[in-house]
C-alpha cells in the first residue's frame, strides 16, 4: 500500500503553539466540504452531491462552502449552481466534510461563534467547537496517524481555548451503524463492483501472459466509463454476448471465479457478475465442473465460497460461526486444497484480523498451485483482493496498488521455482473508480447524520426525523465520535497506548538530534519470535524511499535510516512500524561505526567520495556493504581484505550501474547458451524527464544530485566501434556526442559515450577484444542537451579548480567566465554581452542567452531575451553560499532548484542494449555485418508514478533486492563484487519482473541497421569535420 507521508512528527507544548480564535461574531451555520489530499492523485469523490448542497441551502438554511479542486467528480459550476460558495481554505465552516482524512497543515481546530438564525442581527455569540467528519483511520490506532488525532485533543494542544474544551467534534464514517452493529455510510458495495471489474482486467492480462486471448480483454476499467450503467451495458453486451456466443478458450477449460466473504463487497462482486453469462455452483461440485470434458464454455461458473465451507475445526467438529469467532485458534483453513487450485480467477473480500487463520498462507499457495498444474492451464493465476489486508488473510499479497498500476506478479520466496506466479490486483481506493455513484450513495446515506449534527447548533431542522429515529440516529453519532471536548471517547480511551508510543517515537527521535545512539535491539519487532535482520541505511536521498519500503515489507527486517537531515529520515520511516529515524554526521567516523557495529547489512546511499571509507568499517566490523555506485579504485583495493573479512561488498546495484548489468549478463548468457558466438554489444540507457514535461534549458531535469550530471560532462571516454579502438578527451566529450539514436519511433534520443566501455569486454565475457568488433555504452539525453552543457562548460560554469563569491545569481556568468579567460569582465551589459561572444559561436547564441535568462544567472537587461519566457519560467532561487565557492557547485545548487521535478511531473527511464550475434563457426568476416547475424534487443522503458519517480525505484528497488537477498544468505561471493553472478542478476531481474519493471526482449536478422550502425555512421561523420 502507498502510505500518504504525514508532517514531521513533533510534540506540542503549552510554550509553542498560539491558538488563532475567530472573533466572536455571530454567522449561519455553514457546512464545509473538503477538498481530498491532492497527494491521493484517483481520488474523485464527494461526501455531499449538489442535490444535497441544493437541500440544505434551501431547505435546511444553512450556507455550504466548498473547496475548489478540480479532480472532484462533481465541478465547482455544479456547487455554485446548487447555491454553494468557494472557499479556498473553509476557514468559516462549522462543520467540516471530507472522504479521507485531512492533510495535517489544513487541520482545522479554533472554534467559531455559534451559529445565528439572524446573523445580521446579532453582534456576539458564544465560541463553539467545529465538527470534523472523515474516515480518520485513527481508531485502529494506526500509528501513522496518531498525530492527526493529537490535534483533537487537550492533552497534545496546552494552549487551547479553555483547555480544550472548545476542541473539534471528530466523527468516524467508519463507525457509523445500526442497532445491528452493520454500517450505514460507506462504499463496500462499490469496492466490489469495481474490485471485480478490475480483476477481470488483471486476468485477461494473466491469460495473455501465458498466451491465451480471453474475452475479459474486453472488460471495461471502471474509471474509464461515466456511469456504472454504461460500464454494466458494455460488460453485458460485448464480453458476456462473446463468452454466450463463440465461448471461454478451451485451453483455459471452464472458467470459475470464486468469491469469499458476506458483507457489501462481496455483494458487489457478486452483482457485477450477474452480467456475464454465470452459473452459480457450489463448493462440492468445483472438482465435477473443471474436469468434466463436457463442461458449458459458453458460462462463467461462479462460486461462493462460506466460511462454513473451508474452515474446519481442529478437532474435527463441524464449523459453528459463534464457536469461530470465540475460539478462532481451533480452526484452520482448507481453503487451499478445497477451493482454490479449481479457481480462475479468485475475488477475496472476507475481512482478516490478527489472531485468526488466515484463508491462505504462503506454504498454502504452494499446494494449490501443485493441484492446480495437474488440471489444467490458468489455475489459480489471478487474485482479486478487495480486502486489501496486505499478508493479511492472503499472506503472499504483500502490497497493496494503485489504480496507476493495478495489478502485480507475486511470488513469494517459498514459492519452487517450477510453480508459476500469481498476478494480483489489490487496490486500496476501489470506490473512487466510481465516484458518481459511489458518491451519491454515499451522500444519501450521510445526509441523515449531517442534519442530526445540524440540529446540535441550531437546535431546528427543515427535516425534523420521528423520535424514535432521531434517537438512533443520534446514539449512532454518538458511537461515531472518537474525541470530543478535547477528550477521547470512553469507548476510544484504549487509544491513549497506540499515542504514547507516537509520542515516544518522537521523543527517541528528539534524543537523536542530541547525538544520542538509538540502540537497534530496544526497537526490534516483538511479534515475530526470531532474531531481526538489521539493515542500516546512510543517507536519506531520491531514491531512497522505494528501498525503504521495500525493505520493511518484510517484518524480520529492521531498518536504521541515518542521515545529516533527521527530518528527512523521520518522514522516510514514519509510516513503518520496523523502521528507525537517526541522525549522523558521516563526517564523524566513531558514529558511523556505533551504527554500522549494531548492523548486518550497511546500504551507503552517501556521495561516491564516502563509499570507501564506509566499505573499511563494514570490513573491520565484518558487516556486508550494498551500494549503487560504479566501483573505484579506492574501493576495488579493499577486495582481498574484504575477502578475508568474509564480507561481500556489493556494488553498481542500481539502474545504471546495475539493471544493465543484470540485463546483459542475462541475455548474453542465454545467446552463449544457444552457442551463438557475441560480435557487437552496445548499451544505452537514460533517466530523463516524460516528455511533457522536458520543455525546460537541456530538456533535462535533475532526480539526484545534479553535480554528478555536470562532472560526467568532462569524463574521458573509450570504446571499440566496428574494429576500431576509438577515444574521447574529456574536453570534447560534449562536442562528439551521437546525434538520433534509433531506440524508438516516438521519442528522439543524441547519445554521450559513457566512460571507458573496454572493460566491459571482460566483465560481460566479451575477451578477447579482438573477438568482439563493437562495445560500447552510453548515456541517453534529449537533442540538444550536449550543445547547450558544452557552452556552459564553455562559459567556466563546469569549473571546480576556480572560486567565485558573487553578490546576486545575475554575476555568477560574469564571475566564472572571469575564470576561465582569466581576464576582468566589467559588470554592465555591453562587457557582458561582448565576453559571451566571444565564447559563444554566433549560430547557438540566441539558444545559450535564452536558457541563462530562464536560469536567472545573467542580467535581465539584456532584455531582448528577458522578455520572452515562457510559462515554465521560475524566477524564485536558491540561497548564495556564504563564501566562495567552484562555479560548478554553485551551478549544480541552482540547477537543482531551477530545473527539480514539480508536483505531479513525472520522469522516464530508458534502458536498451542491442546485441549482435551469429552462429558459432561463421565464416564471414568479424567486421563486416551478414546476414546470418541476429540483432537482439533488450529494453526496459519505464515512466514515474505519484508515488514514485522511475529513477528512484529503479536504483532503489535493486538496492533493496541485494540487500534481502545478502540478509538471507543468497549471495555466497565476497570480497568487492558488481551484479554479474549468476546467483545475483537472477533474483533482481525476476524480482523486477514482479514489481513491473522487467525488460522486454526481441529479435530480428539480417544484420542490417541497429544501433551499432547508426553509431559507426555518425562517428565517420564526426572523424571527417
Amino acid at each position: 500500500m502507498t502510505v500518504l507521508r504525514r508532517s514531521v512528527l513533533t510534540l506540542r507544548s503549552a510554550a509553542r503553539r498560539a491558538y488563532h480564535t475567530t472573533p466572536s461574531r455571530a454567522a449561519k451555520l455553514t457546512i464545509g466540504i473538503r477538498r481530498e489530499d491532492p497527494a491521493r492523485i484517483w481520488e474523485r469523490r464527494c461526501p455531499l452531491t449538489p442535490d444535497a448542497v441544493n437541500e440544505l441551502v434551501e431547505m435546511d438554511g444553512v450556507k455550504v462552502l466548498v473547496q475548489p479542486c478540480e479532480r472532484r467528480v462533481f465541478t465547482a459550476n455544479d456547487f455554485l449552481q446548487a447555491g454553494a460558495k468557494l472557499h479556498p481554505t473553509l476557514q468559516p465552516a462549522h462543520v467540516i466534510v471530507g472522504i479521507k482524512e485531512t492533510p495535517l497543515p489544513e487541520v482545522l481546530t479554533d472554534p467559531l461563534p455559534a451559529p445565528a438564525a439572524n446573523p445580521q442581527g446579532a453582534r456576539h455569540s458564544p465560541l463553539v467547537p467545529r465538527t470534523q467528519v472523515m474516515f480518520s483511520h485513527t481508531v485502529k490506532g494506526q500509528l501513522y496517524n496518531m498525530e492527526l488525532l493529537s490535534k483533537f485533543l487537550a492533552s497534545e494542544n496546552r494552549s487551547a481555548p479553555e483547555g480544550g474544551a472548545l476542541l473539534p467534534r471528530l466523527i468516524d464514517y467508519e463507525l457509523l451503524t445500526g442497532e445491528d452493529g452493520k454500517r450505514t455510510v460507506g462504499f463496500g458495495w462499490f469496492a466490489g463492483v469495481a474490485g471485480a471489474l478490475e480483476a477481470l482486467c488483471a486476468m485477461a492480462h494473466a491469460h495473455l501472459e501465458i498466451g491465451v486471448a480471453s474475452p475479459f480483454l474486453y472488460t471495461p476499467r471502471p474509471h474509464t466509463q461515466p456511469s456504472l450503467a454504461s460500464i454494466r451495458s458494455i460488460l453485458r453486451d460485448v464480453v458476456g454476448a462473446r463468452i454466450s456466443a463463440d465461448g471461454t478458450p478451451k485451453s483455459l477449460g471452464p472458467l470459475v471465479i470464486g468469491v469469499t466473504g458476506t458483507g457489501k463487497v462481496a455483494k458487489g462482486c457478486l452483482a457485477i457478475l450477474e452480467d456475464l453469462p454465470i452459473q452459480t455452483i457450489t463448493v462440492d461440485q468445483l472438482h465435477g465442473v473443471v474436469t468434466d470434458p463436457n463442461t458449458d464454455l459458453h458460462k462463467v461458473y461462479v462460486v461462493h465460497a462460506h466460511a462454513k465451507d473451508y474452515f474446519v475445526r481442529r478437532d474435527g467438529r463441524p464449523f459453528e460461526r459463534s464457536d469461530y469467532y470465540a475460539h478462532p485458534d481451533q480452526y484452520v483453513s482448507e481453503f487451499h486444497t478445497k477451493v482454490a487450485p479449481y479457481l480462475s480467477l479468485l475475488l477475496h473480500g472476507a475481512g482478516w484480523a490478527p489472531g485468526y487463520p488466515r484463508l491462505m498462507t504462503n506454504e498454502d499457495l504452494t499446494t494449490t498451485l501443485e493441484i492446480a498444474q495437474t488440471l489444467g492451464k490458468g489455475r489459480f493465476a489471478c487474485v482479486g483482493d478487495i480486502s486489501c489486508d496486505v499478508e493479511g488473510g492472503l499472506e503472499f499479497l504483500s502490497r497493496h496498488t494503485t489504480l496507476s498500476s493495478p495489478f502485480y506478479t507475486a511470488r513469494p520466496p517459498t514459492l519452487p521455482a517450477h510453480l508459476p506466479s500469481v498476478t494480483m490486483m489489490a487496490v486500496d481506493i476501489l470506490p473512487t473508480a466510481l465516484p458518481l455513484e459511489a458518491s451519491q450513495h454515499f451522500s444519501n446515506a450521510f445526509l441523515p447524520y449531517l442534519r442530526s449534527i445540524i440540529s446540535g447548533y441550531t437546535r431546528t431542522g427543515a427535516h425534523e426525523p420521528t423520535a424514535v429515529e432521531q434517537k438512533k440516529i443520534h446514539d449512532a453519532l454518538e458511537r461515531a465520535t472518537v474525541a470530543r471536548a478535547g477528550e477521547l471517547s470512553a469507548s476510544f480511551e484504549w487509544l491513549r497506548k497506540p499515542l504514547g508510543v507516537w509520542k515516544d517515537s518522537v521523543k527517541a527521535a528528539t534524543t537523536a538530534t542530541k547525538g544520542q545512539t538509538i540502540n537497534v535491539e530496544s526497537t526490534k519487532p516483538a511479534h515475530t519470535g526470531v532474531q531481526p535482520k538489521k539493515v542500516l541505511m546512510l543517507g536519506s536521498g531520491m531514491v531512497a524511499p522505494p528501498a525503504v519500503a521495500e525493505l520493511c515489507k518484510r517484518p524480520d527486517v529492521q531498518l536504521v535510516v541515518a542521515s545529516n537531515s533527521l527530518e528527512d529520515a523521520k518522514r522516510l520511516t514514519a509510516p513503518y512500524s520496523n523502521a528507525t529515524p537517526m541522525l549522523v554526521d558521516v563526517s564523524d567516523p566513531a558514529a558511523v561505526e556505533r551504527l554500522v557495529a549494531q548492523s548486518d547489512v550497511v546500504i551507503s546511499l552517501l556521495p561516491v567520495p564516502f563509499h570507501p571509507s564506509v566499505a573499511e568499517l563494514c570490513i573491520r566490523n565484518q558487516k556486508h556493504l550494498v551500494t549503487a555506485s560504479y566501483i573505484s579504485p579506492a574501493m576495488r583495493n579493499l577486495h582481498d581484505r574484504a575477502v578475508a573479512a568474509d564480507v561481500v561488498l556489493m556494488n553498481e546495484i542500481g539502474l545504471d550501474p546495475g539493471i544493465d548489468h543484470c540485463s546483459a549478463m542475462s541475455l548474453l548468457g542465454s545467446l552463449r547458451a544457444e552457442g551463438k558466438e557475441i560480435v557487437s554489444f552496445t548499451s544505452f540507457c537514460g533517466g530523463l524527464p516524460a516528455p511533457e514535461c522536458a520543455a525546460v534549458p537541456l530538456s533535462y531535469k535533475f532526480s539526484w544530485s545534479p553535480k554528478g550530471v555536470l562532472s560526467a560532462a568532462s569524463n574521458s571516454a573509450r570504446f571499440k566501434l566496428r574494429g576500431e579502438e576509438c577515444a574521447i578527451d574529456g574536453d570534447d566529450l560534449l562536442r562528439k556526442y551521437f546525434p538520433d539514436v534509433p531506440l524508438s519511433n516516438v521519442l528522439k534520443f543524441e547519445g554521450l559515450a559513457n566512460r571507458d566501455s573496454l572493460p566491459y569486454a571482460d566483465v560481460y565475457g566479451l575477451k578477447p577484444l579482438d573477438g568482439v568488433r563493437t562495445i560500447f555504452r552510453g548515456t541517453l539525453r534529449y537533442p540538444g542537451f550536449a550543445d547547450l552543457m558544452h557552452a556552459f562548460k564553455s562559459l567556466g560554469l563546469l569549473e571546480s579548480s576556480a572560486r567565485v563569491n558573487p553578490h546576486h545569481w545575475h554575476s555568477l556568468v560574469r564571475q566564472a567566465l572571469e575564470k576561465k579567460l582569466g581576464t576582468l569582465i566589467m559588470d554592465d551589459p555591453a562587457s557582458v554581452r561582448s565576453a559571451l561572444h566571444s565564447v559563444l559561436p554566433a549560430a547557438q547564441r540566441d539558444d545559450v542567452l535564452q536558457a541563462l535568462h530562464w536560469l536567472s544567472i545573467v542580467p535581465s537587461s539584456l532584455s531582448e531575451y528577458a522578455a520572452n519566457m515562457d510559462t515554465s519560467y521560475d524566477a524564485s532561487l536558491p540561497p548564495l553560499p556564504s563564501k566562495p565557492t567552484a562555479p560548478i557547485d554553485m551551478f549544480a545548487s541552482l540547477l537543482a532548484h531551477k530545473l527539480r521535478y514539480n508536483l505531479g511531473e513525472r520522469d522516464l527511464v530508458v534502458l536498451s542494449h542491442e546485441i549482435v550475434a551469429r552462429p558459432k563457426g561463421t565464416t564471414a568476416p568479424l567486421n563486416a555485418p551478414n546476414a546470418q547475424e541476429e540483432i537482439h534487443t533488450s529494453s526496459l522503458i519505464t515512466y514515474g508514478t505519484p508515488e514514485a519517480s522511475a529513477m528512484s525505484r529503479t536504483v532503489g528497488l535493486p538496492v533493496a533486492f541485494a540487500t534481502l537477498q545478502i540478509l538471507d544468505g543468497g549471495v555466497r561471493a565476497r570480497g568487492v563484487q558488481a551484479p554479474t553472478a549468476k546467483e545475483v542478476y537472477v533474483n533482481v531481474l525476476r524480482r523486477l519482473e514482479e514489481a513491473g519493471l522487467g525488460m522486454k526482449e526481441s529479435v530480428r536478422t539480417g544484420g542490417k541497421g541497429g544501433v551499432e550502425a547508426s553509431l559507426q555512421e555518425h562517428w565517420k561523420a564526426m572523424e571527417i569535420v
